[in-house]
C-alpha cells in the first residue's frame, strides 16, 4: 500500500497561483491512477484532476481550465498547478491512489488510499 503525502498548500489572494505536490512513500506511482480531490467546509468531496498513466488526464468541472495535473515518475511525484485562484477554491486538497479497476476516474469512492491533505485558502 502506497502512503501519500501532500504539500504546497497555503494562503493566497484571488488571482494567485499554487502548486501542490503529492509524493508516494513505500510505492511507485508510474503505473497508478492518481487523483486530486478537494473538500470545502460543508460541501461534498469533489474531483479536481486525475492522471492515469503518462498522458491521460481528466479534470473536474469546478476548476477545469485553471488547473493542470502532471507527474514525475522518477521522483514518484504528482503535481497540481492551480492558477487564477478564486475564493471558491478554498478547501482541503487530497491526493488519492488505489483506484478500483472499472471505476470512474472522477469518483472519490473509487480510490482507497488517501493522503492527509493540504489546506488551500484563497482570499478575495
Amino acid at each position: 500500500q502506497v502512503r501519500l503525502v501532500e504539500s504546497g498548500g497555503g494562503s493566497v489572494q484571488a488571482g494567485g497561483s499554487l502548486k501542490l505536490s503529492c509524493v508516494a512513500r513505500g510505492g511507485r506511482l508510474e503505473t497508478h491512477v492518481i487523483g486530486w480531490f478537494r473538500r470545502a467546509p460543508g460541501k461534498e468531496r469533489e474531483a479536481v484532476a486525475v492522471i492515469a498513466g503518462d498522458t491521460r488526464v481528466e479534470y473536474g468541472a469546478s476548476a477545469k481550465g485553471r488547473v493542470a495535473i502532471s507527474r514525475d515518475n522518477a521522483k514518484t511525484m504528482v503535481y497540481l498547478q492551480m492558477d487564477s485562484l478564486i475564493p471558491e477554491d478554498t478547501a482541503m486538497y487530497y491526493c488519492a491512489a488505489g483506484f478500483r479497476s472499472g471505476g470512474q476516474l472522477l469518483r472519490a469512492d473509487d480510490y482507497k488510499d488517501w493522503g492527509q491533505g493540504t489546506q488551500v485558502t484563497v482570499s478575495s
